[in-house]
């Protein structure tokens, strides 16, 4: 589960005006200027095989011009820092504007000119931005910073954006470490431990989160992200220590409260589980709201029922594939494999796929859970949690059949 606290800093890039529409799946940007729409008899070929730009029509989103700069006898680009630093964003952009319409070569200017973008929350312009200004220096540090915050902690959660964000923070620090520039490396490292656990990398998370603590030993965030990384690895006792660190800070407390919670219940030690979950939703009810938690009969029967509603063929291959419900994974199957895996996941395929030999495999050999409490906090109404029951043995399912799971999320059953 990703807890994401409150970002840092921002930093980032350039942008061209343009006009945006999204796909279904990834976001892309289409951009209308002033020379699209022209073909010439010599690119009539080439058109009828690529669809030529269109010049913005009368419903085309419309973008606001922006402001003058009022730089108050600094450069354009200073006083668009000095402006940003303050929390002025729309006086940071028109000032960042002019600085990159000044110089449109300089990768600072364009950084800045995104810092504000990402602020104001234009963030399909400032995808845009970050581009822009890494394809004029892929490897300044400024820029890649601000793609690998802006992907890895501004941006909503998501596979794909999560995972754009490993890789600038992943360049960053690479090229930080190999110019010696410490504080780079650092703020690489940080953003790098966010994303490495949102992607479900704990153990590089771990040693990103390692690095910024051997320099900055008071670092929360750092803290925090050990300790997530920690719970993931299924490294409990070390993660509890973190976590218990954590509850006297009051901008992590709550979330160190969930993850006692998780790890007491193990034990299991419910009383206290309880307690530390009480205060989780207590100081932030939004992020912890109540779990949608049946009763074992009533999850058992809701399993049942799911499994009742499959296609024909999907219940025909789990013909001799007992289908169980559990309260949460043992550690034995967690730490069966490496990596371990995370203790929070919905459901889990034991044995070899279909067609493999069972040969020598405990009996039955194959077999399928479906934890009752992490599907309960994984929702918000009854409603989810039938879909997502039913989304979790399609799963399943999945690997019976021998897909891994990269086939399984590019399918949307991740």
């Amino acid at each position: 589960m990703r807890a994401k606290l409150q970002a840092s800093a921002l930093v980032g890039a350039i942008i061209f005006l343009s006009t945006c529409t999204k796909t279904e799946a990834v976001e892309h940007c289409v951009c209308a200027s002033e020379d699209a729409g022209v073909v010439t008899a010599a690119s009539e070929k080439s058109a009828a095989a690529k669809p030529v730009r269109q010049e913005p029509t009368a419903g085309s989103p419309h973008v606001s011009a922006l402001r003058v700069c009022d730089a108050k006898d600094l450069a354009p680009l200073d006083a668009a820092r000095t402006y940003f630093d303050a929390g002025d964003f729309e006086r940071a952009l028109s000032c960042a504007a002019q600085a990159s319409a000044l110089a449109p070569s300089d990768v600072i200017a364009h950084t800045e000119h995104a810092n504000a973008l990402a602020a104001l929350e234009r963030f399909e312009e400032a995808k845009l931005a970050y581009a822009r200004a890494l394809a004029i220096d892929p490897e300044s540090l400024d820029a890649l910073a601000g793609a690998a915050h802006f992907y890895g902690e501004v941006l909503p959660s998501a596979r794909d954006v999560d995972e754009l964000g490993v890789l600038y923070a992943d360049r960053g620090f690479d090229l930080a470490t190999g110019l010696h520039s410490a504080e780079f490396a650092v703020e690489f490292a940080a953003i790098g431990a966010v994303t490495l656990n949102d992607v479900g990398r704990p153990a590089d998370a771990l040693e990103r989160a390692e690095y910024v603590l051997s320099k900055h030993a008071d670092s929360g965030d750092a803290l925090y992200e050990k300790g997530l990384a920690l719970f993931e690895l299924c490294r409990f006792d070390e993660a509890k220590k973190v976590f218990t660190q954590l509850v006297k800070d009051p901008e992590r407390a709550a979330h160190a409260h969930y993850h006692l919670g998780l790890i007491l219940e193990r034990d299991p030690k419910d009383t206290q589980a309880a307690a530390h979950f009480l205060k989780a939703k207590g100081d932030r009810p939004d992020d912890f709201p109540e779990p949608v938690m049946l009763s074992p009969e009533e999850f058992t029967a809701e399993l049942q029922r799911a499994i009742k509603s499959l296609p024909d063929d999907m219940q025909k291959d789990l013909k001799g594939v007992p289908v169980v419900a559990e309260d949460l994974p043992a550690l034995s199957d967690l730490t069966s494999g490496e990596p371990a895996l995370s203790p929070t996941i919905l459901g889990l395929f034991r044995g070899p796929s279909l067609g493999e030999s069972c040969e020598g495999e405990s009996n039955p050999c194959r077999s399928v859970a479906v934890y009752r409490k992490n599907l309960g906090r994984a929702v918000h109404t009854r409603e989810e949690l039938d879909e997502q029951v039913r989304v979790t043995l399609l799963h399943e399912i999945g690997h019976l059949r021998g897909e891994d799971d990269s086939e399984l999320a590019a399918r949307g059953l991740e």
